[in-house]
């Protein structure tokens, strides 16, 4: 056998050699799991892939909402007109890939992952359901950014923000660090610190929702959105080949796994629970907070919080009744007018015919 042909065997080998260590050690691209979702909201099986723009376009269809463009995605099939889930709750974990996470409902490739933001959807759950007061909720631990909207302020009003509070909470009753097997996590260091504080930040959201079980009984959807970068500082500090790196990983897998049984059961089954995992977004964030408030002052320019009128779902019913009870007046206003017009006195008027008698009679 000559040396091109031995060549040619020894890069065939080496190729197949590499294809079975990431097919043994599951690596695989970005990805989209859904961990939870009711049977109304029919998620089909299968590989197809999904935009990182189209996320939030996705959650919205999920919660029953319209999208400005067509989401010809076949991973998502319609439901039922008259049900929509009570609760969306997306987590997007930077630094990663795919998760081992046990059970899940499906899991989808995710492509060109650039940033996105679920403002939009927030938009629409503040002006759809205002007198509702949902709950709206987007977090990122790590950049200390909150947003609340609604019943939020004052549900999470003593959940910890900024990453000197939540160190502050692990050290107090109640901390994950009793229950966690840290085995090569370190209580110290600051990486370690910033991803059990997210840890620490799921724990704290399930409790204050079971102390607050009457939010998933009204009518109105809640919106969640969190964003963990614990994951990415660990890699970029000890790598991914790091005992630090496996055993944060297997950790944040179980918690979030027991994060979405927990809020699926607290609304009832009926709720969506999506984990998007990526190693690292094509283009920086660039994203301003609190967008909903920022906008321009248009219907009430007397607000001193540049809030928009508060939209009363009776108002479609008001209208209708007001247009055509005017409407009704105004032809009967006509037809009355035509026929005093066109009366003749003499023989339309009783007022006439009694007078022309009496001044027979007389």
């Amino acid at each position: 056998m000559s040396l091109t042909s031995w060549r040619r065997m020894e890069s065939v080998f080496s190729v197949a050699l590499v294809l079975c260590c990431l097919a043994s050690t599951g690596v695989h691209g970005d990805s989209l799991t859904v961990l939870q979702a009711p049977e109304f909201v029919s998620f089909q099986k299968g590989d197809w892939p999904v935009s990182g723009e189209k996320i939030p376009d996705l959650v919205a269809v999920t919660m029953g909402f319209s999208v400005k463009e067509d989401l010809s995605w076949p991973g998502l099939q319609a439901g039922p007109l008259f049900q929509r889930p009570r609760a969306n709750v997306l987590v997007v974990v930077r630094g990663v890939d795919s998760l081992a996470l046990p059970q899940s409902v499906a899991s989808y490739p995710l492509e060109n992952p650039v940033p996105f933001t679920l403002d939009s959807v927030a938009e629409t759950v503040h002006s759809l359901f205002a007198e509702d007061t949902p709950v709206v909720l987007q977090l990122a631990p790590s950049e200390e950014r909150l947003y609340m909207l609604g019943k939020a302020n004052a549900v999470f009003e003593d959940l910890p923000v900024t990453l000197q509070q939540i160190r502050a909470r692990l050290s107090q009753d109640g901390s994950v660090l009793a229950s966690l097997p840290l085995n090569f996590l370190s209580r110290n260091a600051e990486a370690d610190l910033l991803f059990l504080s997210e840890v620490q930040v799921l724990h704290d959201i399930t409790a204050l929702l079971q102390r607050h079980k009457h939010l998933a009984k009204d009518h109105s959807p809640d919106l969640y959105s969190l964003e963990l970068s614990g994951l990415e500082e660990l890699s970029r500090l000890y790598g991914k080949d790091s005992p630090q790196y496996r055993d944060a990983t297997a950790i944040l897998a179980s918690v979030l796994q027991k994060f979405g049984e927990d809020v699926y059961a607290l609304y009832g089954n009926s709720a969506v629970v999506e984990v998007v995992t990526v190693k690292a977004f094509e283009a920086p964030l660039t994203r301003k907070s609190r967008s909903i408030l920022e906008s321009k002052q248009i219907s009430n320019p007397g607000s001193p919080y540049n809030l928009a009128y508060k939209y009363n779902f009776q108002y479609a019913v008001i209208f209708n009744i007001v247009l055509w009870l005017m409407i009704i007046l105004a032809l009967a206003v006509i037809v009355t007018a035509y026929n005093l017009w066109n009366m003749d006195p003499g023989y339309d008027s009783i007022i006439y015919r009694m007078t022309n008698q009496k001044i027979r009679m007389d």
